[in-house]
């Protein structure tokens, strides 16, 4: 039987569109992950940015890979749900860490988040990938939003750099250029959001977020996580997140002592 907050419905939307939404999958640590948020952005890490871009009012903070130094954001990940709902979500036997994302926009920030897949930054590939985006604060005009079907493009979008728009890569002959959803026609999937709720969508769904421009605070936290076939897989440069020395090798599983598995059944 699949866990009690994910519905057969559920994971066919998940497997057809490459997102969906799952009511209340942090509910019960929202004060830990606020917690872990402030901690967060006291103590950025090496990857932080404040996403300053000319012309923009308002700050954008986003960090990424703090879950082993933060013990807020250790605790959700090992005693919530998501492993559990992320292996029905992604039909998969094992649930396998990848990394944290914190994304603050503080209240009249005008930069939206830009339109982007998240699996062309990653050295990974795989069918079998989730990522959980949870706001911490009621969310409606800066909720995520994404692109349904967009995991089944058979080109990955080119992944850009969010305040220069330069492309991330070198090589960018084998990516398409990124698309306009809303002057295209697409169809975009966008949620009202309590604290705690959660979207869930593939690493290949396109995806952004409009600014901030309410007067109230739109905190989120992000987990990426991986399923059975997920591998390691090289890009034209330099990754985001880098992840540097891993020593991993094309096609392999990634290393369990870096990303531990959460859940194997």
């Amino acid at each position: 039987m699949p866990h009690p907050l994910v519905t057969p419905e559920m994971i066919e939307t998940f497997q057809r569109d490459g997102v969906v939404l799952i009511r209340g999958l942090f509910a019960d640590h929202v004060e830990t992950l606020r917690a872990g948020v402030a901690a967060n952005m006291a103590a950025p890490g090496p990857y932080a940015s404040d996403n300053r871009k000319e012309g923009h009012t308002g700050l954008f903070f986003d960090d990424y890979c703090n879950w082993e130094r933060i013990p807020e954001f250790r605790e959700v990940i090992e005693t919530s749900p998501a492993a559990e709902v992320a292996a029905e979500l992604m039909q998969s036997k094992t649930v396998q860490m990848f990394h944290d994302h914190v994304l603050v926009k503080e209240p009249g920030t005008s930069m939206a988040t830009p339109w982007h897949q998240d699996g062309p930054y990653y050295f990974v590939e795989g069918r079998q990938t989730v990522s959980f985006w949870s706001p911490l604060d009621a969310v409606s005009e800066a909720t995520l939003r994404c692109v349904a079907g967009s995991h089944r493009w058979e080109k990955e979008v080119l992944p850009t750099r969010w305040v220069s728009e330069e492309g991330f890569f070198a090589d960018e002959g084998q990516y398409m250029p990124v698309p306009d959803p809303e002057a295209e026609g697409m169809r975009i999937v966008e949620f009202e959001m309590a604290p705690g709720d959660a979207v869930a969508f593939d690493y290949r769904t396109l995806h952004g977020a409009r600014g901030n421009r309410s007067t109230a605070r739109r905190r989120a936290f992000s987990l990426r996580l991986l399923g059975d076939d997920a591998r390691y897989v090289e890009r034209p440069g330099r990754t985001s997140p880098p992840y540097p020395g891993h020593d991993m090798v094309p096609g392999q599983r990634l290393r369990e002592d870096w990303f531990p598995v959460l859940l194997k059944r």
